[in-house]
């Protein structure tokens, strides 16, 4: 019944944004965002923990069904929001002055580690432990890469802007390699989706579509949005009209860049950065961010969370190679980033910070490892695997951040 599902969302609600703040203030007090309390708070209300000590409450929570479709969809409306706003707030002119050592990070922290994270699933293919039944070397050996070489695009944008670092050089640089290196793991995932499925158009949908979108929206999209921005400053306020068609444009990118496979947060993020800037960028971000990053956001980490069991890794063997696929990790993605970095001429402290940054991978990675599982290429026991490489490589961000950059800033940089 209707009735009965509003009544269990709001139950969700409630707990959700309990158990957030409540991991946020314990997050903050020992040196980590807010935003990565509130991903261990994900894994602690679902079946890794809570599922674990109370079951029958755990499940009375988050029954399967229809409750939780309607938790994954607010979730997605949450984070393209604010995918959005962090889109508004993107500064292009950091990007184009330094368009060279943004160029060399990102082709590094893309391509070390797929190349590295493909090495690695040679040996873990045979014995259909770790991939299901049909998954060939090639695309074994590309999935694998993916996940090792994505960043968690919204964490790594809510890390910088909870560190005070957006419309930095270092923050825009980051947003900037970030986008690129997910971009290209999520056309990645495209062709083995594509080649598992053996529908080529797939592939071609995904990365033809997503290359002429953007190209759209960034040219025509943002010459057309021009006029809407200089009223909004003439009258000093964003109506309510400006306000209905800028939410009925994110939603129709949205629906557009994940139907044709590129993940919805590319379509929010493009759109924001074709927005005007300026006043009409501050007062639209005034409107959305504290609703989205308060009630919305938690959503989405709580909700991949849920789909996260530790306990499949209950072995010793299981657990080392857990402990292999982390070092692949954090060599080929955040000590890469940072060599490229330092040889394009970026200060020493700010090239391991931005390696720190980028090496955070968070619960973004979980939705391709979901995607993954739910066709059939990765087993639950590797997708366990990757989580917890996920969990630790963000948890590692911070204080690293903090001890090689964000204790020696300067007021005047913290003030940008």
């Amino acid at each position: 019944m209707p009735a009965d599902i509003a009544i269990q969302f709001f139950l969700q609600l409630t707990v959700i944004l309990a158990a957030c703040r409540l991991a946020g203030i314990v997050a903050g007090r020992v040196g980590q965002p807010p935003v990565v309390g509130e991903m261990i708070a994900g894994v602690v209300l679902g079946p890794s923990l809570l599922g674990r000590i109370a079951p029958d409450l755990q499940a009375g929570l988050f029954p399967s069904g229809t409750s939780n479709i309607v938790l994954y969809t607010t979730a997605q409306v949450g984070l393209v929001l604010y995918m959005f706003v962090i889109g508004m707030n993107f500064d292009v002119d950091h990007v184009r002055q330094r368009a060279g050592t943004a160029a060399a990070v990102s082709a590094t922290g893309t391509f070390a580690p797929l190349i590295i994270g493909a090495l690695a699933a040679i040996p873990l293919l045979g014995g259909g432990e770790f991939f299901g039944e049909g998954v060939n070397l090639g695309m074994a050996m590309m999935f694998l890469g993916a996940s090792i070489a994505i960043t968690a695009f919204p964490m790594l944008a809510r890390i910088i802007f909870e560190k005070g670092l957006t419309g930095t050089s270092l923050g825009t640089l980051a947003l900037a390699c970030g986008a690129t290196s997910d971009a290209i793991s999520w056309c990645i995932l495209a062709v083995v989706l594509a080649v598992y499925k053996n529908s080529p158009m797939l592939a071609v949908l995904a990365i033809g579509g997503g290359v002429l979108y953007t190209v759209v929206v960034l040219t025509i999209g943002k010459r057309a949005l021009a006029p809407m921005g200089a009223k909004a400053e003439q009258q000093q306020a964003i109506s309510g009209s400006m306000l209905s068609t800028v939410l009925i444009l994110l939603m129709a990118c949205a629906w557009f860049t994940d139907t044709i496979g590129i993940y919805a947060i590319f379509g929010a993020f493009i759109l924001g950065i074709a927005m005007p800037s300026g006043y009409f960028a501050g007062r639209l971000t005034d409107k959305i961010e504290p609703l989205t990053t308060k009630l919305l956001l938690p959503l989405f980490f709580v909700y991949s969370g849920l789909n996260t069991q530790i306990g499949l890794v209950n072995t010793p063997r299981l657990w080392a190679i857990t402990a292999g696929l982390l070092i692949v990790a954090i060599v080929g993605k955040g000590v890469a980033c940072a060599v490229a970095a330092r040889i394009s001429r970026v200060p020493m402290r700010e090239s391991v910070a931005l390696g720190a940054l980028m090496n955070a991978r968070g619960l973004i990675e979980l939705i391709l490892l979901n995607i993954g599982l739910q066709a059939g290429i990765i087993t639950p026991t590797l997708f366990t695997i990757l989580v917890i490489v996920a969990v630790v490589t963000t948890l590692m961000t911070s204080p690293i951040f903090e001890l090689v950059y964000g204790r020696h800033r300067q007021p005047a940089e913290i003030s940008q």
